[in-house]
């Protein structure tokens, strides 16, 4: 009895290690997934700060370039250089843009191999053109796109803004989300789905181009099932869907390198097509589909009868074209009555634009040298007395129909009741459960699926499970950052997602190693942003550093780097992945710093150091007035207008640039004295190279962060 007393105690002690053993894993393992958690949110806030205030931006520095074209004069240099991006109807009948876009002149040499079309096209003739874009086989031949996106252009035209469809018991009805030039998620789609026939319909919800190397391919493909399947296909129209967003994120540039002669024939036609995408899809009158959203005065009613296709981009309102001078290109100007309509609304404009400054005449003979002491764009009026005002716009705004298609193509949800301005993509609104409760409600629908965002699953429900946000574009910041998605809508109107991942590589990582690539991806970026907020950062490490012994503590480290940044990041965590060099007292030599980071560039030794920072910090802003100036689309620009691009830089970012340093900063360049620039050479010479990750795969996304903007508008000293 007393041995059996004795094998008890014994138990009870080894089951006490056991259970201590088991609560150190159980210790261990939360704190394991909660700092994988914690480094899985900061990765993805790095990447979505970064893409989203490349968005502002480029909203920003379109409405400064539109504003010169209504206050220059027409014989201006400065107007002359930016005109054509605003002249979206030159023809102004469909029969002359059907003779412009005439292919018939354009032979197919008969070494040509790739994929040949006859029209009408077959169910055969979209799977081969598709199987050879799989294959990587060949592209195809120019005078076959030509055809095929007129086709494509004559079809749109007959279609409502909102398409009606209907399931029934025999078949389901597939919905994606982005793809973003990304062809490899396409083809797992239609691999894991079947292609689309008469008994497999799909609907493409937008943001076909842009950021992907293969954007013109996905559209070929989707217009020629278009073409084959014209009741079984639909597609609505996204915000990339848009010539001026594509100057910006790379389809514009896919497109005319891969079609050197016709290149800008086919962007012409493309812009065209663009403005005829249908705006939104219903099913069974239950489901809406759109790219952005909604805000508290979306109709569908108003969205049904406006004309699309006048709103060529989304941010410009269209020109009555009874108030066009006869002498002038249709639509070179804004019509002053319908920029300057305004409304009652309960929330300020989505999208606004500035008030002149000064009377127009004032403007005559003025160069960009004297209007930028005077100009100031604006994203939002200052409300004075906050708390005691409604939230509504103080200021005049858009027509009702320009705000309707730019809230469906921004927009955003947001937790929080309400609608307010999306201020951090410069565009659209953020409309809170209340809006969507009431709109679904005033239309009778009882799911709305959008897109526009990307999400690592891939798919994302909110507003009482009655919005559905879908991606369909997998690894979008990098391999393994996010998952796509598609969904299958039944007769039950009951959403079936699928789930998936394009590359394979992603099949061979763990997940800590999944993690872990991501994240060194995205500490990437932020080195690069880091690097390019260098004086900044410098002055605000300085007003710590009172001796001036070049030292920070670690503390006072972090709140330099967020005063300047903004980005709201664990900054002590993320100190040992940005910072290597410290003294053994654990003070940071922020000097040392900062020579961690690797510049690859020409001699940059005689380039002015403010014009250097504000070429890394800006450097897809000028790229993309590059490919303004750029008019015949060649990759080059003259010197002349070489330094007209640093002109309109300087007056849109408010600093003196001189011409000194803009000639110093072309000779360096252009190396073998012809004159020109070619402009992806320069943009390239001028690309961060970070020392940590010069060997890693990462996709560098745009420079610039939201405090930039803010600076924009009112700090002289950027």
């Amino acid at each position: 009895m007393g041995c059996g007393v004795s094998k008890s105690n014994h138990f009870h002690k080894d089951s006490k290690k056991a259970l201590r053993a088991a609560v150190l894993i159980q210790r261990w393992y939360r704190q394991y997934v909660a700092r994988t958690e914690m480094r899985r949110r900061y990765t993805w806030h790095i990447f979505q700060s970064v893409e989203y205030s490349g968005e502002q931006a480029q909203i920003k520095l379109y409405n400064f370039l539109g504003y010169l074209m209504d206050n220059f004069t027409p014989s201006s240099s400065e107007r002359n250089l930016i005109s054509h991006i605003f002249r979206e109807n030159d023809i102004s009948l469909d029969a002359e843009w059907e003779k412009y876009f005439c292919y018939k002149n354009i032979e197919v040499p008969e070494i040509y191999s790739g994929p040949h079309l006859t029209f009408p096209l077959t169910v055969e003739q979209a799977v081969n053109l598709l199987e050879a874009f799989r294959n990587k086989r060949q592209q195809l031949h120019s005078r076959y796109v030509l055809q095929l996106l007129l086709e494509t252009w004559k079809l749109l035209r007959m279609l409502p803004n909102i398409n009606r469809i209907s399931t029934c018991h025999s078949k389901e009805i597939t919905v994606c989300g982005d793809l973003h030039g990304q062809l490899e998620d396409l083809l797992l789609i239609f691999y894991k789905n079947g292609m689309p026939s008469l008994e497999k319909p799909y609907v493409f919800n937008g943001d076909f181009v842009d950021r992907g190397k293969d954007s013109i391919e996905i559209l070929l493909i989707l217009f020629s099932f278009l073409l084959v399947y014209p009741c079984d296909v639909y597609l609505n129209r996204g915000n990339h869907e848009d010539h001026i967003i594509n100057l910006r994120y790379g389809f514009t540039k896919e497109v005319l390198t891969k079609y050197k002669i016709h290149g800008k024939r086919i962007l012409k036609l493309l812009q065209k097509i663009f403005s005829w995408l249908p705006l939104a899809t219903v099913i069974d009158q239950k489901v809406l589909i759109l790219h952005g959203g909604i805000s508290d005065t979306t109709d569908l009613g108003v969205l049904a009868k406006l004309d699309r296709h006048s709103y060529v981009s989304a941010l410009r309102p269209p020109k009555r074209r009874n108030q066009i001078c006869s002498t002038s290109s249709v639509d070179t100007d804004v019509d002053e009555e319908a920029w300057n309509s305004s409304r009652i609304s309960n929330r300020r404009a989505s999208l606004t634009f500035p008030k002149p400054i000064i009377a127009r005449e004032s403007f005559q003979n003025r160069s960009l040298q004297d209007f930028s002491n005077h100009l100031k764009v604006n994203t939002e009026e200052k409300q004075e007395g906050q708390g005691t005002k409604p939230a509504t716009s103080q200021r005049e705004a858009v027509s009702t129909s320009s705000e309707s298609i730019l809230d469906l193509l921004w927009s955003d949800p947001m937790p929080q009741n309400g609608c307010m301005p999306n201020e951090v993509r410069g565009g659209g609104c953020y409309w809170g459960p209340d809006v969507t409760e009431d709109f679904l409600s005033r239309h009778n629908l009882q799911l709305l699926i959008r897109s526009h965002e990307c999400k690592q699953d891939g798919y994302e429900f909110c507003h009482n499970r009655k919005v559905l946000t879908l991606f369909s574009a997998s690894n979008y910041y990098d391999v393994g950052s996010n998952r796509g998605a598609y969904v299958k809508v039944g007769p039950d109107l009951v959403p079936y997602l699928v789930q998936y991942q394009a590359s394979s590589m992603t099949r061979e990582l763990t997940a800590r190693q999944s993690v872990g690539r991501t994240e060194r991806s995205a500490l990437k970026v932020l080195r690069e942003q880091l690097f390019a907020h260098k004086s900044d950062l410098i002055c605000a490490f300085k007003k710590f550093d009172t001796e001036g012994s070049g030292l920070v503590s670690l503390s006072d480290w972090a709140a330099a780097v967020e005063s300047v940044m903004h980005l709201n990041l664990p900054w002590r965590m993320l100190r040992s992945q940005l910072v290597i060099c410290k003294t053994s007292n654990g003070m940071i030599n922020y000097h040392d710093w900062f020579h961690e980071l690797a510049i690859k560039e020409p001699n940059a030794d005689h380039i002015e150091q403010s014009l250097l920072e504000t070429l890394y910090r800006h450097r897809s802003t000028l790229e993309t007035i590059f490919r303004i100036v750029d008019t015949d689309n060649s990759g080059f620009i003259t010197m002349e207008d070489f330094r007209q691009t640093w002109k309109l830089l300087s007056s849109y970012l408010k600093m003196e640039i001189t011409d000194d340093a803009i000639s110093d900063l072309a000779v360096t360049i252009d190396s073998n004295q012809d004159g020109s620039i070619d402009i992806d050479e320069f943009m390239e010479a001028f690309r961060l190279t970070d020392k940590k990750s010069r060997l890693e795969r990462g996709r560098s996304m745009f420079m610039g962060t939201a405090t930039d903007l803010t600076k924009l508008e009112g700090d002289p000293n950027v």
